[in-house]
């Protein structure tokens, strides 16, 4: 039987070979296993879509839901889809703890407490009026859709980028502290110019114009209205649209420089020279077919 599927990441689900093999018991596990956890048969496909749409129609009930006008007209109906979906949420849980080989690890697993987050929020809700509200942590469950989708092709893009951010996390760290500096000093300064007149009624109120204004959002919610303010306010504007290409260029090089490293380690397997273009098929020194690059 092919191995459980990894989603991407490491997949906690083990494969229920530790099953008495040869009982019937352990045949139907096996089987609904792979419609569950698979992706490679029509059945498990469908059993995919269907979850997907389910996914989707319990969190656009839920959103529904807390519009007063659409409540007041449809509440019952809404409240009654959310109870079938709760309902079959749970049922579908209890199956996959059934056919797992180790249910208590997939219930510690990541997607295993986002399954029971799919459908726990609704009971609670009995006992904390308004606690449903949380049932939108449904909508992680729709990462599944990567095993429909195939995107298996595009994880080693991901590690690329991940290797990328991973190497600029010191730099990206120290820019961030030079922005919260640069929003600490500039709050201080319009909370001495402006003050509470103006809507700077204190320092942390004034840091939130500074982030606000230097991020280049400019909600509006508080301006200066003094000359010396207005001028300040200018400079820290026209620093926001540089600051801004800082993060980018940063990535931008680490990830020019993980690619590269990728390309070069990027091995012939006949002659193990590496070197080659990225859309390369044949060696450039021994002529031999290379792999797919990773």
């Amino acid at each position: 039987m092919s191995p459980p599927l990894s989603l991407g990441t490491k997949d906690p689900v083990p494969d229920p070979a530790d099953l008495e093999p040869g009982a019937e018991s352990s045949r139907r596990r096996r089987e609904v296993y792979r419609v569950i956890f698979g992706h490679d048969t029509r059945a498990g496909r469908a059993f995919d879509v269907v979850l997907i749409v389910a996914i989707l129609a319990s969190v656009v009930a839920i959103m529904l839901e807390s519009v007063a006008t659409i409540r007041a007209d449809h509440g019952g109906l809404l409240r009654a889809l959310e109870w079938i979906f709760t309902i079959a949420f749970t049922l579908e849980y209890g199956v996959r703890l059934w056919c797992v080989g180790n249910s208590i690890r997939y219930a510690r697993s990541f997607l295993g407490i986002i399954d029971l987050l799919a459908f726990l929020p609704t009971y609670v809700s009995v006992i904390v009026p308004g606690g449903q509200v949380l049932g939108v942590v449904r909508i992680l469950r729709v990462l599944r859709i990567f095993r429909i989708l195939k995107l298996a092709q595009y994880v080693g893009e991901a590690g690329l980028l991940l290797r990328a951010l991973r190497a600029s996390r010191y730099k990206v760290t120290v820019f961030v502290m030079t922005v919260v500096t640069i929003a600490v000093i500039v709050g201080s300064l319009m909370y001495l110019i402006e003050g509470p007149d103006s809507g700077f009624t204190s320092i942390p109120r004034g840091v939130y114009w500074g982030v606000v204004t230097l991020t280049t959002v400019g909600f509006g919610d508080i301006t200066p209205r003094t000359p010396v303010g207005q001028a300040l306010a200018s400079v820290v504007m026209i620093m926001g649209y540089g600051i801004i290409a800082v993060p980018t260029g940063i990535v931008t090089v680490e990830l020019a420089q993980a690619s590269r490293e990728q390309e070069v380690g990027r091995a012939c397997p006949a002659c193990r020279e590496k070197g080659h273009d990225r859309d390369a098929r044949h060696c450039k020194w021994c002529g031999s077919v290379l792999g797919q690059p990773s």
